[in-house]
């Protein structure tokens, strides 16, 4: 009896020192995922709010949540009497583990939440980088998808992509397009002029307003005396109007008797008598 005694006495014991301890972490632990829920959910409707890319929206909640739950779970084991040190190392030098083992796959990662983030190009967007020119038709958490003009499917890492150049042709709702012709040095310059630049005043895809399209002399060179027209088009109308000027052109000057020089060089024989 004695000894049953004795043992009571010691359940008592352990919980009254611990009981309190117990009650309080489940209390805290309790509270703490109730909060843990309401800032998963505020960030969710900021971050839609914010027009973050939904293929970020649920990647962040759940890092966010982890992340929390972790940190809850530590704090409630700490309350209770448990050491943690030994735990938190045992867990970091699993973490360094892993990251090591997927070094690739996580900066590739970083660059898709990067390029979500800030946005440097979106899908349908005409891009040069890392070598390729194509359409964007997806950006994925790792990699990005480009469809070339020719129609290939190209399929670039992120993590290139967010610290590399990027030449964005869709950024902007207007481009401006650089023309450059040559015309022999016997014939008119203001005759040319006047056609380029008629040509492109009737041409409705020209914008006129802001930037009236230009003409000049760009260089004297070796078999030509080169113009430069500029005229400025709305993005998608970029390529039609490039194609239709470039053939109009060399049929404007056909009917003007205006020569397209090609590279000539003058050879000299001297006969030298021995």
């Amino acid at each position: 009896m004695e000894n049953f005694q004795d043992v009571l006495e010691s359940i008592y014991a352990l919980a009254v020192r611990y009981g309190m301890k117990f009650i309080m972490a489940l209390v805290v632990l309790i509270i703490g995922l109730i909060v843990i829920k309401w800032i998963t959910k505020a960030m969710v409707k900021m971050m839609k709010k914010g027009n973050v890319n939904e293929l970020l929206i649920p990647f962040l909640k759940s890092m966010t949540n982890i992340l929390l739950k972790v940190m809850l779970i530590i704090s409630v084991m700490g309350m209770v009497g448990i050491q943690m040190t030994s735990f938190i190392a045992v867990l970091g030098a699993a973490g360094l583990a892993v990251g090591l083992a997927l070094q690739g796959t996580l900066q590739n990662f970083a660059g898709g939440v990067m390029i979500l983030l800030f946005k440097p190009y979106e899908v349908g967007h005409f891009i040069e980088a890392q070598g390729f020119m194509g359409t964007v038709k997806e950006v994925q958490i790792f990699t990005t998808v480009l469809s070339t003009p020719d129609n290939r499917i190209v399929i670039i890492p992120n993590s290139p992509l967010a610290t590399g150049s990027i030449t964005n042709f869709s950024a902007m709702p207007t481009r401006r397009i650089d023309f450059s012709f040559g015309i022999g040095y016997s014939d008119d310059i203001d005759k040319s002029k006047e056609i380029l630049l008629k040509m492109a005043q009737k041409d409705d895809r020209v914008l006129k307003e802001d930037n009236p399209p230009e003409v000049m002399v760009e260089a004297l060179a070796d078999s030509s005396v080169n113009l430069k027209l500029r005229v400025w088009v709305k993005s998608e109308d970029y390529w039609s109007l490039f194609f239709d000027i470039t053939e109009n052109v060399k049929k404007q000057f056909d009917s003007a008797s205006i020569s397209i020089p090609f590279p000539q060089q003058d050879v000299h024989l001297y006969n030298h008598k021995s």
